[in-house]
Protein backbone atom coordinates (compact mmCIF):
# COMPACT_ATOMS: atom_id res chain seq x y z
CA UNK A 1 0.00 0.00 0.00
CA UNK A 2 2.63 2.22 0.99
CA UNK A 3 5.80 3.58 -0.97
CA UNK A 4 6.80 5.64 -3.83
CA UNK A 5 5.43 4.86 -7.27
CA UNK A 6 7.21 8.05 -9.08
CA UNK A 7 8.69 5.47 -11.25
CA UNK A 8 5.86 3.62 -12.30
CA UNK A 9 3.31 7.09 -12.60
CA UNK A 10 4.43 9.23 -15.32
CA UNK A 11 3.59 12.89 -14.45
CA UNK A 12 0.60 13.93 -14.84
CA UNK A 13 -0.42 17.17 -16.71
CA UNK A 14 -4.47 17.80 -15.24
CA UNK A 15 -6.33 18.97 -18.39
CA UNK A 16 -10.39 18.70 -19.50
CA UNK A 17 -9.93 16.59 -22.02
CA UNK A 18 -7.80 13.91 -20.23
CA UNK A 19 -10.51 14.15 -17.96
CA UNK A 20 -13.02 13.69 -20.23
CA UNK A 21 -11.13 10.25 -21.74
CA UNK A 22 -11.39 8.84 -18.35
CA UNK A 23 -13.68 5.42 -19.27
CA UNK A 24 -14.27 2.70 -16.26
CA UNK A 25 -14.96 2.49 -12.59
CA UNK A 26 -13.26 3.46 -9.75
CA UNK A 27 -14.27 3.83 -5.45
CA UNK A 28 -14.21 6.70 -3.07
CA UNK A 29 -15.26 7.05 0.30
CA UNK A 30 -18.42 8.39 1.36
CA UNK A 31 -18.55 10.00 5.04
CA UNK A 32 -21.68 10.49 6.95
CA UNK A 33 -23.91 13.08 6.58
CA UNK A 34 -24.43 13.79 2.76
CA UNK A 35 -26.22 12.05 -0.02
CA UNK A 36 -24.54 9.89 -2.29
CA UNK A 37 -25.53 12.91 -4.64
CA UNK A 38 -23.93 15.48 -3.10
CA UNK A 39 -20.91 13.50 -2.43
CA UNK A 40 -20.51 12.74 -6.65
CA UNK A 41 -21.09 16.25 -7.11
CA UNK A 42 -18.56 17.36 -4.85
CA UNK A 43 -16.30 14.73 -6.74
CA UNK A 44 -17.16 16.02 -9.94
CA UNK A 45 -16.33 19.64 -9.20
CA UNK A 46 -13.00 18.90 -7.41
CA UNK A 47 -11.91 17.29 -11.08
CA UNK A 48 -13.62 19.98 -13.00
CA UNK A 49 -12.00 22.61 -11.08
CA UNK A 50 -8.56 20.80 -11.30
CA UNK A 51 -8.64 20.47 -14.76
CA UNK A 52 -9.06 24.29 -15.56
CA UNK A 53 -13.16 24.34 -15.50
CA UNK A 54 -14.20 27.89 -14.02
CA UNK A 55 -17.25 27.93 -11.69
CA UNK A 56 -18.11 24.24 -12.70
CA UNK A 57 -21.62 23.09 -12.06
CA UNK A 58 -21.28 19.67 -11.22
CA UNK A 59 -25.41 19.24 -10.71
CA UNK A 60 -26.05 20.33 -14.82
CA UNK A 61 -28.15 17.42 -16.59
CA UNK A 62 -27.68 18.52 -20.42
CA UNK A 63 -23.90 18.51 -21.99
CA UNK A 64 -21.97 18.21 -19.31
CA UNK A 65 -19.13 18.42 -19.40
CA UNK A 66 -17.82 15.32 -17.46
CA UNK A 67 -19.96 11.98 -17.58
CA UNK A 68 -20.02 10.30 -14.11
CA UNK A 69 -22.28 8.45 -11.68
CA UNK A 70 -22.70 6.22 -9.14
CA UNK A 71 -23.25 2.21 -8.47
CA UNK A 72 -25.66 2.20 -5.65
CA UNK A 73 -26.76 4.94 -3.13
CA UNK A 74 -25.56 5.06 0.83
CA UNK A 75 -28.00 6.68 3.22
CA UNK A 76 -27.41 9.99 4.04
CA UNK A 77 -26.10 8.94 7.35
CA UNK A 78 -24.18 5.57 6.64
CA UNK A 79 -20.58 5.78 5.06
CA UNK A 80 -18.05 3.22 3.35
CA UNK A 81 -17.61 2.61 -0.59
CA UNK A 82 -19.38 4.24 -3.06
CA UNK A 83 -18.35 3.21 -7.28
CA UNK A 84 -18.36 5.27 -9.21
CA UNK A 85 -18.47 5.46 -12.68
CA UNK A 86 -16.78 8.08 -15.44
CA UNK A 87 -17.31 7.94 -18.79
CA UNK A 88 -18.28 4.84 -20.66
CA UNK A 89 -17.93 3.01 -17.05
CA UNK A 90 -21.08 4.59 -16.36
CA UNK A 91 -22.71 1.80 -18.34
CA UNK A 92 -21.01 -0.87 -15.98
CA UNK A 93 -22.45 0.67 -13.01
CA UNK A 94 -25.85 -1.80 -12.97
CA UNK A 95 -23.25 -4.41 -12.06
CA UNK A 96 -22.61 -1.95 -9.25
CA UNK A 97 -26.24 -2.46 -8.26
CA UNK A 98 -26.96 -5.72 -8.68
CA UNK A 99 -23.62 -7.02 -7.06
CA UNK A 100 -22.80 -8.28 -3.76
CA UNK A 101 -21.99 -5.75 -1.09
CA UNK A 102 -21.03 -6.36 2.69
CA UNK A 103 -21.86 -3.96 5.40
CA UNK A 104 -21.07 -3.67 8.85
CA UNK A 105 -24.19 -2.57 11.41
CA UNK A 106 -24.36 -1.33 14.73
CA UNK A 107 -27.88 -1.51 15.50
CA UNK A 108 -29.59 -0.28 19.08
CA UNK A 109 -32.33 -2.39 21.04
CA UNK A 110 -35.38 -0.65 22.52
CA UNK A 111 -36.11 2.14 19.61
CA UNK A 112 -37.69 2.47 16.68
CA UNK A 113 -37.62 5.41 14.52
CA UNK A 114 -39.54 6.09 11.67
CA UNK A 115 -36.73 6.43 9.14
CA UNK A 116 -35.43 2.79 10.70
CA UNK A 117 -31.72 4.39 12.01
CA UNK A 118 -30.75 7.35 14.21
CA UNK A 119 -31.81 10.57 11.80
CA UNK A 120 -35.49 9.90 12.54
CA UNK A 121 -37.99 10.48 15.18
CA UNK A 122 -38.59 7.81 18.10
CA UNK A 123 -41.72 6.22 16.84
CA UNK A 124 -42.09 3.04 19.57
CA UNK A 125 -39.74 2.36 23.36
CA UNK A 126 -39.60 -1.65 24.43
CA UNK A 127 -38.08 -3.33 26.51
CA UNK A 128 -34.87 -5.35 25.23
CA UNK A 129 -32.99 -6.73 28.89
CA UNK A 130 -35.24 -10.09 28.09
CA UNK A 131 -33.00 -10.56 24.32
CA UNK A 132 -29.61 -12.65 24.56
CA UNK A 133 -27.14 -13.27 22.20
CA UNK A 134 -27.96 -16.46 21.58
CA UNK A 135 -31.95 -15.26 21.00
CA UNK A 136 -29.89 -12.98 18.47
CA UNK A 137 -27.94 -15.49 16.63
CA UNK A 138 -31.05 -17.92 16.75
CA UNK A 139 -32.96 -15.36 15.08
CA UNK A 140 -30.82 -14.28 12.00
CA UNK A 141 -30.97 -17.46 11.04
CA UNK A 142 -34.28 -16.44 9.92
CA UNK A 143 -33.01 -13.59 7.44
CA UNK A 144 -29.95 -15.66 5.47
CA UNK A 145 -30.56 -16.78 1.99
CA UNK A 146 -33.05 -16.04 -0.12
CA UNK A 147 -35.64 -14.26 1.80
CA UNK A 148 -38.47 -11.65 1.62
CA UNK A 149 -38.02 -8.52 2.69
CA UNK A 150 -39.78 -4.66 2.85
CA UNK A 151 -37.95 -1.62 1.73
CA UNK A 152 -38.21 1.07 4.45
CA UNK A 153 -40.99 4.23 3.34
CA UNK A 154 -37.83 6.58 3.38
CA UNK A 155 -35.85 5.13 0.84
CA UNK A 156 -34.49 5.98 -2.95
CA UNK A 157 -37.22 4.40 -4.16
CA UNK A 158 -39.87 6.06 -6.30
CA UNK A 159 -43.24 6.68 -6.81
CA UNK A 160 -44.20 8.97 -9.87
CA UNK A 161 -40.75 9.78 -10.61
CA UNK A 162 -40.12 11.39 -7.11
CA UNK A 163 -38.18 9.37 -4.27
CA UNK A 164 -40.06 8.57 -1.18
CA UNK A 165 -38.27 9.85 1.00
CA UNK A 166 -39.19 13.53 -0.58
CA UNK A 167 -42.40 13.46 -0.43
CA UNK A 168 -42.87 11.60 3.37
CA UNK A 169 -40.64 15.30 3.86
CA UNK A 170 -43.28 16.77 1.78
CA UNK A 171 -46.03 15.85 4.05
CA UNK A 172 -47.35 13.75 1.17
CA UNK A 173 -49.12 9.85 2.70
CA UNK A 174 -46.80 7.10 0.96
CA UNK A 175 -47.80 3.50 0.73
CA UNK A 176 -45.18 1.18 1.75
CA UNK A 177 -43.92 -0.77 -0.94
CA UNK A 178 -44.85 -4.74 -1.17
CA UNK A 179 -42.04 -7.32 0.12
CA UNK A 180 -39.77 -8.42 -2.72
CA UNK A 181 -36.73 -10.97 -2.56
CA UNK A 182 -33.61 -9.69 -1.87
CA UNK A 183 -30.37 -12.50 -0.90
CA UNK A 184 -28.19 -12.21 2.36
CA UNK A 185 -25.12 -14.32 1.82
CA UNK A 186 -23.77 -14.13 5.32
CA UNK A 187 -25.13 -12.74 8.43
CA UNK A 188 -23.03 -12.93 11.63
CA UNK A 189 -23.33 -11.41 15.21
CA UNK A 190 -20.01 -9.09 15.66
CA UNK A 191 -20.49 -7.46 18.96
CA UNK A 192 -23.45 -8.15 21.89
CA UNK A 193 -23.36 -5.23 24.27
CA UNK A 194 -27.10 -4.08 24.85
CA UNK A 195 -28.81 -2.17 23.82
CA UNK A 196 -25.87 -2.04 21.21
CA UNK A 197 -25.45 -5.24 18.83
CA UNK A 198 -23.38 -5.09 15.59
CA UNK A 199 -23.90 -7.03 12.42
CA UNK A 200 -21.60 -8.48 9.83
CA UNK A 201 -23.92 -8.80 6.36
CA UNK A 202 -22.69 -9.38 2.80
CA UNK A 203 -25.88 -9.12 0.49
CA UNK A 204 -27.27 -8.90 -2.70
CA UNK A 205 -28.92 -5.68 -4.80
CA UNK A 206 -31.93 -4.54 -3.23
CA UNK A 207 -31.14 -4.86 0.41
CA UNK A 208 -31.98 -3.05 3.10
CA UNK A 209 -29.87 -3.06 5.95
CA UNK A 210 -32.74 -0.82 8.36
CA UNK A 211 -35.56 -3.19 7.40
CA UNK A 212 -33.34 -6.18 8.61
CA UNK A 213 -32.42 -4.52 12.01
CA UNK A 214 -36.21 -3.24 11.91
CA UNK A 215 -37.54 -6.85 11.28
CA UNK A 216 -34.51 -8.21 13.82
CA UNK A 217 -35.72 -6.31 17.05
CA UNK A 218 -39.55 -7.41 16.15
CA UNK A 219 -38.66 -10.92 15.66
CA UNK A 220 -37.56 -10.74 19.30
CA UNK A 221 -40.28 -8.97 20.94
CA UNK A 222 -38.53 -5.52 20.78
CA UNK A 223 -37.72 -2.93 18.47
CA UNK A 224 -34.55 -1.97 16.82
CA UNK A 225 -32.77 0.74 14.56
CA UNK A 226 -29.81 1.58 12.78
CA UNK A 227 -27.35 3.40 14.76
CA UNK A 228 -24.67 3.69 12.51
CA UNK A 229 -23.54 1.56 9.09
CA UNK A 230 -20.35 1.14 6.87
CA UNK A 231 -20.27 -0.48 3.48
CA UNK A 232 -17.33 -1.94 3.78
CA UNK A 233 -16.88 -3.46 0.23
CA UNK A 234 -19.45 -3.21 -3.22
CA UNK A 235 -18.43 -5.78 -6.05
CA UNK A 236 -14.44 -6.11 -6.05
CA UNK A 237 -14.18 -3.01 -4.45
CA UNK A 238 -13.25 -2.62 -0.53
CA UNK A 239 -12.95 0.11 1.38
CA UNK A 240 -10.03 -0.34 2.75
CA UNK A 241 -7.98 -1.13 -0.69
CA UNK A 242 -9.54 0.54 -3.11
CA UNK A 243 -11.70 4.05 -1.69
CA UNK A 244 -10.23 7.02 -2.28
CA UNK A 245 -10.82 9.62 0.30
CA UNK A 246 -11.49 13.07 -0.61
CA UNK A 247 -7.89 14.67 -0.31
CA UNK A 248 -7.33 12.20 -3.06
CA UNK A 249 -9.78 13.15 -5.27
CA UNK A 250 -7.47 13.97 -8.41
CA UNK A 251 -6.98 13.49 -11.53
CA UNK A 252 -3.82 11.55 -10.62
CA UNK A 253 -5.43 9.18 -7.82
CA UNK A 254 -8.28 8.57 -10.32
CA UNK A 255 -6.00 7.27 -13.26
CA UNK A 256 -3.90 5.09 -10.47
CA UNK A 257 -7.23 3.49 -9.25
CA UNK A 258 -9.49 3.43 -12.52
CA UNK A 259 -10.36 0.34 -13.72
CA UNK A 260 -10.88 1.15 -17.10
CA UNK A 261 -12.86 0.24 -19.63
CA UNK A 262 -13.76 1.16 -23.65
CA UNK A 263 -16.71 1.85 -26.04
CA UNK A 264 -16.70 -2.13 -27.07
CA UNK A 265 -15.69 -3.27 -23.63
CA UNK A 266 -18.58 -6.27 -22.54
CA UNK A 267 -20.41 -5.04 -19.20
CA UNK A 268 -18.29 -7.04 -16.74
CA UNK A 269 -19.94 -8.79 -13.27
CA UNK A 270 -16.17 -8.93 -11.59
CA UNK A 271 -13.81 -5.87 -13.01
CA UNK A 272 -10.65 -6.12 -11.11
CA UNK A 273 -9.97 -3.13 -9.02
CA UNK A 274 -6.25 -1.40 -8.67
CA UNK A 275 -5.47 -1.32 -4.94
CA UNK A 276 -5.49 2.90 -4.07
CA UNK A 277 -1.51 3.63 -3.30
CA UNK A 278 -0.82 6.25 -1.25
Amino acid sequence: MSGSVSNTVPAITSSLSQLQALNGLFAIYKKQGPTSADVLNVLKEALLKEAGVKNPNPRKRKNQSLKMGHGGTLDSAASGVLVVGVGNGTKMLSTMLTGSKKYVAVGEFGKATDTLDATGSVTLEKGFEHITRLDVEEKLKAFTGDIMQVPPLYSALKKDGQRLSVLLKKGHKVDAKPARPVTVYSLTLQEFKPPLFTLDIECGGGFYVRSLVDDLGKALSSCAHVKELVRTKQGPFTLEEHALHEEQWTLEHVLRSLKTCSEGDPEEDHPKPKKVVT
